[in-house]
């Protein structure tokens, strides 16, 4: 009785009150059921009260009383509201709350995976006022606008979006405020006027001078508007990379979402000087020197998120070539249970952590995903106790507690230099960004002989091929085997779309590829068809496949014999090492990903 009434008396800070005490079945997301048309909640009979959000998710199962009671009890310390909270601790996920706000509500669930809103009905609303309020106009019918909201109940959006879209009615529909976001963006798109700056650009003196070699770039010029669209949508569609490619007579724009480039922009050949200009005045890097490589860094804020940038140019037979790496500062540090390690693969690469000493290197080629892992490492690492210094380039994510060092070639600091220093700062714990030459290499390899515990990346196909590079950079073998206690290599894949996931028959070509790596083709496969939240791509989001080779007797034997690279491979496997095309096929298995992105993803040379 004392759980009831607390949660009675606390619960009614979650959103306004309803009345029937048996609530309705959940309304199909794929059919929106009939609503008032002025879109205010479903009234019901008098006196009766409608249920609360609480008491709803205990009916449903999905919560016990004691977890309702106790999120209650952290919200009036966060003043959260309760909804929000049981998302964020993890008790409810985003749907089941939305779902179960729809009956409190009477609102119907609006579909944002498959249904795209409507482009006339969405441009209603101005993207402003979409952004504050977590709104989309979803379509248009007999004089009323369907508007979803992460927050129905909210007035602001009835009587804000009412005046906008007037003299339409607003109807509401609810979506789960991640759905919202993201139909944000796919709808609004930055780059929608992109035709209207072109046409400013060729029109004025600074498109014509562009064209004749001038690098003059005023704040206000349309080529300035264009760089903060294309630096806005690349953070909106999740981009990695963002490639700006001079080609004969027009200019390619192009964004690296989940690993694969994908075509954006194609404008004319006179704005690629000055795109690349402006570019290098925010990077504070030499605009006039256009014949050698550069780099440089910009710091800026997009959509409220500050957000770090790494530019690189260089000289093409079309023109300079720019390429910038998007880096998001707020977004989110992987925990090491949360990369995609096999749970075998995991305990084995923990117990490596726990070494007082000695080296732990991550292999694999560019954008294989090895920064995160070390970063995740070092998550698990990081403790009071401990003296934890990195030496990167650049530094990509900022701990708090931890010493981090930029390279600085200018200043005299490169991994080499920098080691020595850290070396001297008495630290139990180092994370060297990459070994790139025997200089670096040896250093890593003293200090973790001397007793301290090493993270480092290299640039390798796979674990076995991680021992030879250490051996071509003029490392002994028997230092290798004294300080390396294992190396994990690593792919990304892409996963298939969890919003449109289906089941398929893949083509002889690749079941015979799976059958050759071990996979069963009786199994079940699964592919995704594309949908508005997946940028039609069928995937979404990448994970790890991983191999660790643990330094065992045998191994290091086969090493101080100089053993081919098969040898070792062959020790390995007998040690219980599952290789990176296991860990592909696996997933596969598990309907996580497809035989084509294994196919082109995971290699080994």
């Amino acid at each position: 009785m004392a759980n009831r009434r607390l949660l009675r008396r606390r619960a009614a800070t979650t959103g306004p009150a309803g009345e029937d005490d048996t609530p309705p079945d959940v309304p199909q997301e794929s059919t929106l059921p009939p609503v008032p048309a002025d879109g205010a909640p479903q009234e019901s009979p008098a006196g009766q009260e409608r249920p609360r959000i609480g008491e709803l998710l205990v009916r449903r199962g999905l919560l016990t009383p004691a977890q309702v009671d106790e999120a209650l009890l952290q919200q009036s310390a966060s003043g959260k509201r309760l909804g929000a909270l049981l998302v964020e601790l993890g008790m409810v996920d985003e749907r089941s709350l939305t779902e179960a706000l729809s009956v409190q509500l009477g609102v119907p669930v609006a579909d944002l995976h498959h249904s795209e809103p409507d482009p006339e009905a969405a441009a209603r609303v101005p993207e402003a006022l979409a952004r504050s309020l977590e709104v989309v106009a979803v379509r248009r019918t007999e004089g009323a606008l369907l508007i979803a909201a992460a927050d129905p109940s909210d007035p602001r959006v009835r009587e804000e979006v009412g005046r906008a879209v007037a003299p339409d009615r607003v109807r509401l529909a609810i979506a789960p405020p991640s759905d919202i976001r993201r139909s944000i963006d796919s709808t609004y798109r930055a780059l929608a006027g992109v035709g209207s700056l072109v046409e400013a650009f060729e029109a004025t003196e600074t498109g014509r001078a562009a064209a004749s070699g001038a690098r003059v770039v005023s704040e206000d010029a349309p080529v300035v508007h264009l760089v903060n669209l294309m630096l806005t949508q690349g953070l909106r569609d999740r981009a990695s990379d963002i490639h700006i490619e001079p080609h004969g007579d027009r200019v390619r724009v192009r964004y690296r979402i989940d690993g694969a480039l994908h075509d954006v922009l194609s404008l004319p050949e006179s704005m690629g000087p000055s795109l690349v200009s402006r570019i290098k005045i925010m990077a504070n890097m030499n605009i006039v020197d256009r014949r050698r490589p550069q780099d440089g860094q910009i710091a800026t804020e997009i959509d409220g998120r500050p957000v770090d940038i790494r530019v690189a140019t260089s000289p093409t037979i079309w023109g300079e070539k720019a390429v910038l790496r998007l880096l998001d500062s707020n977004r989110t540090l992987f925990r090491l249970a949360e990369l995609g390690m096999p749970a075998a693969t995991y305990e084995r690469f923990s117990s490596l952590l726990r070494s007082p000493y000695g080296m732990v290197a991550c292999g694999g080629p560019t954008g294989s995903g090895k920064t995160t892992t070390l970063y995740a490492t070092l998550g698990e690492l990081n403790q009071s106790e401990r003296n934890i210094t990195t030496i990167e380039d650049p530094v990509e994510y900022v701990f708090p507690s931890i010493n981090q060092i930029q390279i600085n070639e200018q200043a005299g600091i490169s991994f080499a230099t920098g080691l020595r220093s850290i070396l001297r700062q008495d630290p139990d714990v180092i994370l060297v960004g990459e070994i790139r030459d025997a200089e670096t290499a040896r250093i890593a390899v003293e200090s973790a002989l001397t007793g301290h515990f090493v993270l480092s990346s290299i640039h390798a196909g796979d674990a076995c091929s991680a021992l030879h590079r250490f051996a071509d950079m003029g490392i002994e073998p028997f230092l290798i085997t004294s300080t390396v206690a294992g190396v994990v290599s690593q792919r990304l894949v892409r996963r298939i779309c969890d919003q449109c996931r289906e089941p398929y028959r893949p083509g002889v070509d690749e079941l015979a590829f799976f059958a050759e790596a071990g996979g069963s083709t009786d199994a079940g496969f699964w592919q995704g068809r594309g949908c508005n939240f997946c940028s039609r791509t069928g995937y979404q989001d990448r994970i790890g496949v991983f191999e660790l080779l643990v330094m065992s007797d045998a191994v290091k034997r086969l090493l101080v014999e100089k053993a081919p690279i098969d040898g070792l491979r062959r020790a390995a496997r007998e040690e219980h090492m599952d290789s990176l095309l296991d860990g592909g096929v696996r997933l596969v298995e598990e309907g996580v990903t497809t035989i084509a992105e294994i196919m082109s993803s995971v290699y080994v040379v």
